[in-house]
């Protein structure tokens, strides 16, 4: 074990997933076809958008956004997971690692301002319909995209920091898959009184500001559905909802039950945990969006068709 200045490691190792030898490439294999999945799922949704006219609205800019997000966040954990899994050492070094969670922590959080930017529009669609061009104009679309990447880059750019001051003294081993936070201030032999009151603080802010604009717009939208005298119309306005809120219930769910306890008693369920808003989720949210919607349903279906005319 190399280390600089008594105090920092100059590499981590990768617990993973398992430490058992017969699991590593059984685990390659499976990790490998969800990031293809993912990359080829999120990657036609994007296609599908651009290629169709009649997609190209405020909610699918949105949605295709997203899309990408989630290929680049895939892409800061399950390369290296797969590289892991066939290596005997699963090392990575002490800048990658903080790369790494820079990043993690950054597409992240991209993702859940861009669920309430998604959600604010669906808003503005059911309760203000007349309004909607006017509301959810090109300006307010690109204000609402730069302020879902500049407040998760500059909160990531906080939290890497105050890692980056942390002392590593008698283990460089993070139980875990990839370079998070808890794992690291787990493992870390100085205080993180510091880095736990911004996480409880700062980070719980950032989390919540979009999750609060979620709640705030389905509240708003339930109270305006209810208005709605026949079934087929409440069943209209939900339907095109329901992929959002299954994304969001996913999303949140997973990211609330890691982070939002006390740091002593994270334990190997908070991998598998961790697993659900990192890998599952972007994986799953193309099938999410495309089955329970119609128009995407039907860009697809005339993408496949163009691909297969070429």
């Amino acid at each position: 074990m190399r280390w600089n200045n008594l105090t920092r490691p100059a590499e981590f190792i990768l617990l993973g997933l398992s430490s058992r030898a017969e699991d590593q490439k059984p685990l390659f294999v499976l990790f490998l076809i969800i990031y293809l999945v993912t990359l080829v799922g999120n990657l036609l949704i994007i296609l599908a958008i651009y290629s169709d006219s009649h997609l190209q609205t405020p909610m699918y800019f949105f949605l295709s956004t997203l899309s990408f997000v989630d290929m680049c966040y895939t892409t800061v954990i399950i390369p290296k997971m797969l590289v892991n899994f066939l290596s005997e050492a699963k090392t990575i070094l002490y800048n990658e690692c903080l790369t790494q969670m820079y990043f993690f922590l950054a597409f992240g959080n991209v993702d859940s301002y861009l669920l309430g930017a998604m959600a604010i529009d669906r808003y503005v669609a059911i309760c203000n319909p007349f309004h909607y061009i006017t509301i959810m104009s090109r300006k307010f679309c690109v204000l609402l995209l730069i302020i879902s990447f500049l407040v998760p880059f500059l909160h990531s750019l906080l939290h890497v920091q105050l890692a980056n001051r942390l002392k590593f003294c008698a283990s460089n081993i993070i139980r875990h898959f990839f370079c998070d936070v808890n794992p690291m201030l787990k493992l870390s032999c100085s205080s993180t009184f510091v880095n736990e009151i911004v996480i409880k603080t700062e980070g719980l802010s950032v989390i919540m500001t979009p999750f609060t604009c979620i709640i705030i717009s389905y509240l708003r939208i339930l109270i305006a559905v209810l208005k709605i005298p026949s079934a087929a119309g409440k069943y209209k306005a939900f339907s095109t909802c329901g992929s959002h809120l299954t994304v969001v219930a996913l999303f949140y769910g997973s990211i609330s039950y890691v982070y939002f306890q006390p740091l002593s008693s994270y334990t190997v369920r908070d991998r598998i945990a961790t697993l659900f808003y990192t890998i599952l989720t972007p994986m799953l949210n193309p099938f999410i969006y495309s089955l329970r919607n119609k128009d995407m349903k039907q860009g697809l279906g005339k993408l496949i068709v163009r691909i297969k005319s070429q």
